[in-house]
């Protein structure tokens, strides 16, 4: 029987607390979620304008003006707001509390008295509402809106914008099935919106909406096509007959394989899994599952970065990972990481903890710079500044990441997924706490208080104090098991077990617990050589680097000139570096010899390549275009 695990992680109760991510997390509260704020008020000079704040003012009467911006440009502000809910569970903050107050009460004054609401349709067509579903976002926006209101609540306890997504809610849930309205989302994301309402309510409508939507994808493939020829009018250039794009091709769960648009996808694998659970339905979780192995085992970069093709920021074939026109967008990441948080609450597997921890030390984190103000939305593996961003092919492949960009979705999906990282970290049953994460920290649960000391990404060290409640001091603690760990030891109260119930890579250790009680697990975290199946072609004869969950990389800042000469000799030992807390806000380098391959006379010629050994220097991966324009690259040559 297919079973929800994992009951919902109440963030006001986790506490992050270690050398890695509490800088991470306070650079969120302290940094981004200002400086995303005075972007939305077009407060910032010398970046892209957003007006999204503005838009909601305009909506709701309180200031004169045209919509600027996206279609979607609704969303920036939801998901900032979300960030910001997630931000109050780290700390208070009275004076950002009160100006999300306000923005909510704009936002509530913005709400049409049908209870629709989006600005763009408000201000500038609203005569062409629900007549473009393909294209226009409506949905999306209110989805993430609604995401925003469940985790504000849960933050604060104030229920204003709840109730105003509730009232949208209803509004929707009239027009596509009280009316009987044909229709599914252009964007997934409402899916996910709705369940979160579901969850923080209890109410049986939401979780109906969301069912209703995620059947109804794929049984008419060719609505969108229907919908576009019936208005006549586009708003942007996209392709009904694509049904693949926006994964309507076919019922979601007949569907086998990632297809089109990867952060649509994702999103929508993600709802879906969350409604397999919460509805024991078996064919929907086997949906999920075959997806999820098609991702991660044939069209999932090193980096857990997903959507290899910059037309429709979509997945193609098997094994397309180019490096150098990858897409890679840093909000498909995101969605990778929620997409497998929803499969370890059916399922707890390390196939889905490995992966998401992946995502996050690479493809998430590597989004944004590390003074939190400049944001990637495409995640390149191989950087050259005279081609990448300049020319056609490569114009999407940005070798600095901007301050801000016209749609700005990614900037503030990072702020709220660091700012609610706790949720990644844990997960609780009724008699199992689970560590899918090595976080530093306190965590309170119904069964104990736990205390990690965690020397993660640098050192595999991990300490665990339990202090059950004494409620019901027997359970189990289960500790994820990294596939990376070679040599791993588990010791309880400092001596090491003889045998050790091993599941599905999670050590269960289930005991009577006493205060006091301590798990340490140690394992080994060498430097590997990672390499790829032939079928990608791009990788044949090439080699990347990874430490523990980390992958590394090689730039000019390091290595000079023509980083695409060097080849890391196969026979030469990686040495660790010593942990350098100046460099790079605090990394551990990777060195190891290499060859330089050149001639630099012609441009054809017979005979043999100059050659010299050179000490080559890798960072992590998430570090890189922090020291200027330089070269990058994450496979090299080996011989």
């Amino acid at each position: 029987m297919i079973k929800k695990i994992n009951r919902d992680i109440d963030l006001k109760r986790v506490k992050i607390s270690d050398t890695f991510w509490s800088k991470r997390q306070a650079l969120i509260t302290d940094t981004v979620i200002p400086y995303q704020e005075k972007i939305l008020d077009d407060k910032v000079e010398g970046v892209e304008k957003s007006h999204a704040f503005a838009n909601f003012r305009i909506a709701a009467g309180l200031e004169e003006g045209e919509f600027f911006g996206m279609v979607f440009q609704d969303s920036d502000v939801a998901k900032w707001l979300e960030a910001v809910a997630y931000s109050l569970c780290i700390k208070q903050d009275a004076d950002l509390e009160k100006r999300a107050d306000e923005i909510i009460d704009i936002i509530a004054k913005a709400q049409q008295p049908d209870g629709y609401l989006n600005t763009y349709f408000t201000i500038k067509e609203p005569e062409k509402r629900w007549k473009n579903l393909h294209e226009c976002h409506e949905l999306y926006c209110a989805g993430h809106m609604m995401e925003a209101a469940a985790a504000y609540y849960k933050a604060t306890g104030k229920d204003k914008l709840l109730n105003v997504m509730e009232r949208m809610s209803d509004h929707i849930e009239n027009h596509f099935v009280t009316e009987k309205r044909e229709g599914i989302p252009g964007h997934q994301e409402i899916e996910i919106g709705l369940m979160k309402l579901y969850h923080v309510t209890g109410k049986e409508k939401f979780l109906k909406l969301a069912l209703h939507f995620i059947n109804e994808r794929g049984k008419d493939p060719e609505f969108f096509i229907r919908e576009n020829n019936n208005r006549g009018w586009k708003h942007e250039i996209l392709d009904p007959y694509n049904t693949k794009y926006n994964q309507s091709y076919a019922p979601v769960r007949e569907q086998k394989t990632a297809e089109g648009h990867s952060v649509r996808a994702v999103y929508m694998y993600t709802a879906m899994a969350d409604l397999a659970a919460v509805t024991a339905d078996k064919e929907l979780l086997k949906a999920c599952e075959l997806i999820w192995n098609n991702i991660v085992n044939k069209r999932m970069y090193i980096t857990g970065g997903i959507g290899s093709n910059a037309h429709g920021e979509s997945f193609t074939i098997d094994y397309d990972l180019p490096n150098d026109s990858v897409y890679a967008e840093t909000c498909a990441s995101i969605g990778l990481m929620f997409f497998a948080r929803e499969m370890l609450d059916v399922c707890p597997s390390g196939k889905y903890s490995d992966v998401m921890e992946l995502a996050l030390y690479n493809g998430v984190l590597s989004g944004m710079q590390l003074d939190g103000k400049r944001f990637f939305y495409v995640n390149p593996l191989e950087v050259n500044p005279e081609i990448s961003g300049q020319f056609f092919g490569f114009k999407h492949v940005l070798p600095e990441r901007p301050g801000w960009y016209q749609c700005a979705c990614c900037p503030p999906n990072v702020a709220r997924l660091l700012a609610s990282l706790g949720k990644y970290q844990w997960g609780e049953g009724e008699n199992t706490i689970f560590s899918h994460l090595f976080i530093g920290g306190t965590a309170e649960f119904d069964l104990a208080t736990i205390i990690v000391e965690s020397e993660l990404p640098w050192q595999g060290k991990v300490y665990y104090t339990v202090k059950p409640t004494g409620k019901n001091p027997e359970f189990s603690l289960a500790i994820r098991i990294p596939l990376y760990a070679k040599k791993v030891n588990i010791l309880l109260n400092g001596e090491e077990q003889e045998e050790n119930d091993i599941r599905d890579q999670y050590c269960y250790i289930n005991r009577c617990w006493k205060e006091g009680d301590t798990v340490q697990l140690i394992f080994d975290m060498p430097a590997r050589r990672i390499y790829t199946n032939t079928q990608v072609k791009e990788n044949i004869g090439c080699v990347a680097i990874m430490r523990g969950p980390v992958v590394y990389c090689f730039e000019g800042i390091d290595n000079g000139e023509n980083i695409h000469e060097l080849h890391i000799t196969k026979s030469e030992e990686i040495i660790v570096g010593e942990y350098e807390p100046t460099l790079l806000n605090g990394i551990v380098p990777l060195k190891i010899k290499g060859t330089r391959l050149f001639h630099h006379d012609n441009l054809y010629f017979e005979g043999e390549y100059s050659k010299k050994t050179e000490q080559m220097t890798a960072i992590p991966y998430y570090a890189w275009g922090n020291r200027g324009l330089n070269q990058m690259r994450v496979w090299m040559h080996e011989i």
